[in-house]
């Protein structure tokens, strides 16, 4: 099954770096990089060290329900190119696991499809909860801080 790794959405993007606020109704704060561990959840690749990135609230839902987590990501502070390729995100090769959930259409959790994976098992456990019917997506988070990284859905 071939794999799409969705980034935050250009809309998104384009009104937190405009000062719009956040899912907690903040404006994003700005930071320059040390080049450690920021991931930009718009290119799904690291801010380089010296580069302005934003800090703010994040929720990767359309709708408002219990399951429409809310946590804190970075993104480039400048306008970056969003990640299209069919390969795994750079951001994905930071951690040696990770959380993955499947989702339904109405974008609340499907049972039994959390856990936590090994960095190497990534594409086939993905591959195995979209092949459930009633799996529309699967979100990637940290499996140490549950950061939200990206969704995969089938291509």
């Amino acid at each position: 099954m071939a794999l799409r790794y969705v980034p935050m959405s250009a809309d998104q993007a384009k009104r937190l770096r405009q000062g719009g606020k956040d899912a907690y109704g903040n404006p994003p704060e700005r930071q320059i990089s040390d080049g450690d561990g920021v991931p930009c959840r718009r290119c799904l690749r690291n801010v380089d060290a010296g580069d302005a990135y934003l800090i703010f609230a994040l929720r990767p839902f359309t709708s408002l329900q219990p399951y429409a987590e809310t946590g804190p990501v970075f993104m480039h502070a400048d306008e970056c190119t969003a990640f299209s390729d069919g390969v795994r995100p750079p951001i994905l090769a930071s951690s040696k696991d990770y959380l993955l959930r499947g989702y339904g259409s109405n974008e609340r959790i499907i049972y039994g499809t959390g856990g936590v994976v090994a960095a190497e098992q990534l594409e086939s456990r993905a591959e195995a909860l979209l092949a459930m019917p009633e799996v529309a997506s699967v979100h990637v988070r940290s499996a140490k801080n549950n950061c939200y990284q990206c969704r995969i859905e089938r291509m």
